[in-house]
């Protein structure tokens, strides 16, 4: 009986062992912004869709080279709620009218990138505020948020403008990770400056992008590697994937809110549009793109997107 006992306790250390360090490997695999994301490398759910308007695109392309060259923005930071400097970048509009836009960038990605965004916000008169993320750009950070902690330090962003504008009338805007980022924003105690959100393929849950993701790049089941990977986002960095829903946060907003997603992403499932959607109890809107992969909406039909964006935006912060 001893010997068996003793057998049991070997097998359940190694047990716990094998348990860590799968869920050490994924944490690293996904969060750790050290370790290079090449899953995204030649990924088959982010091939570029051929685009029917790249006369357009590329007029688009020479506008956002122009307004790089021309609009040099001020450099902002703010310190988390956990004591990590952030940074973002503050383009001021002469025109603004206490008009300013969130405009928060995706996984693996930076404020830089979103120029195309910036721009067409700034030539509608907008302030326009674009912060590194967590671990991202010039911002700290040794892991990636996926909106959840991100969610906190937008509401930083947002107390920034109000001080600096009692009257702003503010829009929050992002794309994939940043959409999360703004829908799980949106379900926070905001202040009654944010007047509208606008988010592009952002994901339901955290939790269930995962498991996608898993599922379609290592064909392994949610249980356990789930539970371990989130046993160790617990403990490095600090929140819950379990948590982390977006779902939840609409479900909770009081924010009019335009949701956005191409019917042929399969990297965020176009079939989380109607997740997210679905639970908003507030004034909204949705925009399917035809055609249009993981984050190129914008680009399959330029026109239709920021005509859609503005509708909706000028109900609530007129031009």
């Amino acid at each position: 009986m001893k010997k068996i006992g003793v057998i049991t306790i070997v097998v359940l250390i190694l047990l716990a062992i094998a348990y860590m360090l799968v869920g050490n490997y994924f944490y690293n695999y996904a969060l750790n912004v050290k370790q290079e994301k090449e899953f995204l490398e030649d990924n088959p759910h982010l091939v570029k869709t051929v685009n029917a308007s790249e006369g357009m695109f590329a007029v688009n392309e020479g506008k956002d080279a122009n307004f790089v060259s021309n609009h040099k923005p001020n450099t902002l930071n703010i310190n988390s709620f956990d004591k990590l400097k952030l940074t973002g970048y503050e383009y001021m509009n002469e025109q603004s009218n206490h008009k300013w836009a969130i405009v928060v960038h995706g996984y693996d990605s930076k404020a830089s990138k979103m120029t195309k965004y910036i721009r067409n916000f700034y030539e509608q008169g907008y302030n326009v505020i674009a912060p590194d993320l967590r671990g991202h750009g010039n911002s700290e950070g040794d892991y990636i948020g996926m909106g959840w902690h991100d969610r906190k330090d937008i509401l930083i962003w947002i107390q920034q403008i109000v001080k600096k504008d009692p009257n702003a009338e503010i829009a929050l805007f992002g794309v994939s990770m940043g959409g999360a980022t703004v829908m799980m924003t949106s379900g926070e105690d905001l202040p009654s400056n944010v007047k509208v959100i606008i988010e592009d393929c952002g994901y339901s849950t955290v939790i269930d992008e995962f498991t996608y993701q898993l599922k379609d790049l290592f064909h392994l089941p949610k249980f356990p590697v789930m539970n371990a990977a989130n046993t160790v986002t617990k403990l490095r960095a600090g929140y819950d994937l379990e948590e982390a829903s977006a779902v939840k946060q609409v479900a909770k907003s009081k924010t009019p809110m335009l949701f956005i997603h191409g019917d042929a992403d399969t990297f965020v499932p176009f079939e989380m549009l109607d997740e997210v959607y679905n639970a908003a109890k507030v004034e909204k809107e949705k925009l399917i793109v035809t055609g249009a992969g993981h984050g190129e909406a914008e680009k399959i039909d330029s026109n239709k997107y920021w005509n859609t964006v503005w509708k909706f935006v000028g109900r609530y912060i007129p031009a």
